[in-house]
């Protein structure tokens, strides 16, 4: 029987640079897979159904939220955002690893559907670099930074809901983290369960035969 991949769920608060780790993840190791989000609103310039996202009518959205066929979605300013539940379950029994990276409200509703998932927060080195790293985007007012600022603590209370938290002072070394977390969750004896049975048998079988 094949082992089955794991699902990485990570977030963290605007700024902490989840984005930035994942796209580095992903560059080193091409045999992860990105979870692809669905949506209703409608393709910007560049952007490819199945790539970029599954572009859907609002019709086939809610037909598959009536179907169960999302680990979680949400409505933002009038669009439709959702995870597919049956393309990241495909690539996991296919044995791929998937990278989910979602906001904590997200990842929060993906727990509930999903058990087996490896849940990370990504942390700034303090907040005041956080505060920086919002601030050299050069896109946010000074009330918008502030609103930003206070939800980033509130995010942060939520870490306890997480198996594991990386602190993101240097992308390389919070890759290397999360390279060794995925190490080791596939060393766990749950996941490693049908290769220690097939052993087993086999260890039997020499003993016998032998």
């Amino acid at each position: 029987m094949s082992k089955k991949g794991v699902l990485l769920v990570i977030s963290g608060p605007s700024g902490a640079g989840k984005g930035t780790i994942c796209k580095a993840l992903l560059d080193k190791h091409k045999d992860i897979y990105l979870s692809v989000s669905a949506t209703t609103r409608e393709p910007r310039v560049g952007e490819v159904h199945g790539v970029n996202y599954f572009f859907k009518t609002k019709e086939e959205f809610l037909q598959k939220v009536e179907e169960g066929d999302f680990l979680e979605h949400a409505e933002v300013y009038g669009n439709y955002y959702g995870t597919p539940k049956s393309s990241v379950q495909k690539m996991l029994d296919e044995g791929r690893d998937v990278i989910l990276e979602i906001d904590i409200q997200g990842a929060l509703k993906v727990k509930e559907n999903c058990e087996e998932g490896i849940f990370i927060f990504i942390l700034p080195p303090s907040m005041e670099e956080l505060k920086q790293r919002i601030i050299k985007r050069g896109s946010e007012t000074p009330e918008s930074l502030m609103t930003r600022f206070k939800s980033a603590y509130k995010e942060i209370n939520y870490i306890s809901k997480y198996n594991y938290a990386v602190v993101n002072d240097e992308v390389d070394t919070a890759v290397t983290k999360l390279e060794a977390i995925i190490a080791a969750e596939k060393c766990r004896v749950d996941r490693m369960k049908n290769k220690i049975l097939d052993s087993k048998e086999g260890f039997i079988h020499e003993q016998l035969y032998d």
